[in-house]
């Protein structure tokens, strides 16, 4: 049997090979080229910036206007320093920012109000914190921690890393309007405007639970507000003072039993003069003993 004959490359096939070599080389060439040029911005400013070093004396009594200039630097008071940054192209600076290493910190912040300078602080890209910003420009608010998690731009990883800083105020429903408690979910004009209204019969709550004790306000929807809400210390009712007319306005109080504090309060000591008191004597009903006992009351003096 005759031998295999030996195959060699066509002219075509040589040639392929040869341009494919010349083609890596020349993207490789490409990518050094790139980097020097990205390492050459970084490491060169277009338009330098100008850096002051100076410290300022005051005038002494009988010195001239600028002679403060000829007195001896104090080498022990620490110089001014002043830097006037020059205006930069924005592809130096994109590229400066990209090469920077970002430096992450972790503080206490509102996502409502943080900027989105210190959103980058706080690890942020520059989309990112924008994308938020944007977002609570159009009407956004975060009103729970889980609501800032829910945001695209919010990964797993960073929320985990944020929550325990995640700072948002809560509403005291002593000191908020109607407007402020409409912001709230689940709180209509009309829940808004009773709010404010019982607030004023009441003298102040004294707990978020008495909530409770408008007219449909009920559990569920006190526990989707709890983590939103708070209650300052009103001031004390002065039940032992108030005019009878007064008095008969609190939402604990009838008529009736606004008259007979009045009397019950002109016979008696002031140590006697408590909400227990008042049940024992037969002025107070046992439910509106139960619930006034519930309120800030100033005691007598």
């Amino acid at each position: 049997m005759e031998g295999k004959k030996k195959q060699t490359p066509t002219s075509s096939f040589v040639a392929g090979a040869i341009a494919l070599l010349f083609l890596i080389i020349g993207y490789e060439v490409a990518l050094f080229m790139h980097k020097a040029a990205v390492l050459s911005i970084a490491a060169n400013r277009d338009h330098p910036d100008t850096v002051y070093i100076y410290e300022r004396f005051p005038v002494k009594p009988g010195m001239t206007e600028g002679a403060e200039s000829t007195v001896m630097a104090d080498p022990d008071r620490p110089s001014v320093v002043e830097r006037h940054e020059a205006h930069h192209d924005p592809a130096v600076v994109a590229v400066r920012e990209k090469l920077a290493p970002r430096q992450v910190e972790s503080f206490r912040f509102n996502p409502n109000t943080v900027s989105v300078e210190d959103l980058q602080r706080l690890g942020f890209s520059q989309k990112q914190a924008q994308s938020i910003d944007n977002y609570r420009k159009k009407g956004g608010r975060f009103r729970r921690p889980a609501d800032f998690a829910k945001s695209f731009v919010v990964s797993d990883s960073i929320y985990k890393r944020l929550e325990p800083y995640i700072d948002l105020p809560l509403l005291d429903i002593n000191q908020a309007d109607s407007a402020a408690l409409l912001a709230l979910p689940g709180i209509g004009p009309y829940f808004a405007g009773k709010v404010v209204s019982y607030r004023e019969r009441l003298g102040g709550y004294s707990s978020v639970e008495q909530l409770l004790e408008i007219y449909h306000f009920d559990q569920a929807k006190l526990d989707g507000l709890r983590e939103l809400i708070t209650c300052s210390e009103p001031a004390p009712y002065a039940l032992w003072t108030l005019p009878e007319e007064e008095l008969a306005r609190h939402p604990h109080i009838s008529k009736a039993e606004a008259h007979g504090i009045v009397l019950y309060r002109q016979h008696n000591a002031p140590d006697a003069c408590t909400v227990e008191g008042l049940r024992k004597a037969g002025v107070l009903s046992e439910e509106h003993a139960q619930a006034l006992s519930r309120c800030h009351i100033a005691p007598k003096e």
